[in-house]
C-alpha cells in the first residue's frame, strides 16, 4: 500500500532526511521518499497512516494525511 502525508516545516536536505528516518523507523514500512519542494513524503508498506503523521509530528514537524 502507498500513502502520501504532507509534511510542514521542512527546509533543507538535513529536514528530508529526518523526516525519512523517522519514516523508515515505522513498524511495517518498506520504502520511504520525501520531497520538501512538495511537503510531501510517500511510503509504502502496511503502517497506518496515523501512525506515520505521529513519527512525523514526533520528529518536529508538522504532518497532516
Amino acid at each position: 500500500m502507498v500513502q502520501t502525508i504532507t509534511v510542514e516545516g521542512m527546509s533543507c536536505e538535513h529536514c528530508e532526511q529526518t523526516v525519512r528516518e523517522a519514516l523508515e523507523n515505522v513498524d511495517g514500512v518498506t520504502e520511504v521518499s520525501v520531497d520538501r519542494e512538495t511537503a510531501k513524503a510517500t511510503v509504502e508498506g502496511d503502517a497506518e497512516v496515523g501512525t506515520l503523521v505521529d513519527a512525523v509530528d514526533e520528529a518536529g514537524y508538522d504532518a497532516s494525511a
